[in-house]
């Protein structure tokens, strides 16, 4: 059986998707690239003509988008809410929110502040969408509010995966340490968690 294949950068959004295969004990053949592969690599537009981290190929089809890899890695497992289920619809909604609310904005303070040269760099859209990520990031301290321990149906599942990797991101910038206690909270329970340590582990390679 050949495995499915996902091209993955350190720190990028294609973590949410090796975690998730953590989680899910799928065995997958994962490949590292240099971020953004785009620039240091010109043969990987083959393999994605976006030129986007993450892409899974799997039976001859190429997944680009990382909460939708993640919902398929997470198809019959504990970490998907089934539509049968009361929590479908929020979960649904996280798993969107994940990257179309939550980490979008950091993709822009990620390019202002790392990736464009010197005299590019915009310390107001740095501001700006900051302001951006935690104005919506409360919605993550709302869900929380009422004493659960994770965002839907009761248990860990990919919406706490995806949503996770959005603060992760922000971590990486200190902004973490801003938000609200109950969501720090969570992060500090989802970075203890195996996969998550194994994830981290996996994508530096053998030390």
């Amino acid at each position: 059986m050949t495995l499915p294949v996902l091209h993955h950068c350190a720190g990028a959004r294609s973590f949410r998707c090796l975690w998730a295969a953590e989680e899910a004990g799928m065995e997958i053949d994962l490949r590292m690239w240099a971020f953004p592969p785009r620039v240091f690599a010109k043969q990987f537009k083959d393999i994605n003509p976006l030129g986007t981290i993450p892409a899974w190929e799997e039976d001859g089809h190429l997944l680009t988008e990382s909460a939708a890899i993640c919902q398929r890695i997470a198809a019959g497992t504990q970490l998907e809410v089934r539509p049968d289920e009361p929590d479908y619809l929020p979960y649904l909604n996280w798993m969107h929110r994940s990257d179309a609310t939550l980490t979008f904005p950091l993709t822009i303070v990620l390019r202002y502040t790392r990736l464009e040269p010197e005299e590019r760099k915009l310390p107001q859209a740095v501001e700006d969408y900051k302001g951006f990520f935690m104005g919506r990031a409360k919605s993550i301290e709302e869900a929380l509010s009422d004493g659960r321990e994770w965002l839907t149906a009761g248990r860990f599942t990919a919406a706490d995966i995806c949503v996770g990797y959005a603060v992760h991101l922000a971590a990486g910038f200190g902004f973490d340490k801003e938000l609200g206690p109950l969501t720090q909270d969570w992060y500090a329970r989802l970075k203890a968690r195996p996969a998550f340590v194994q994830s981290v582990a996996r994508e530096k390679g053998p030390s």
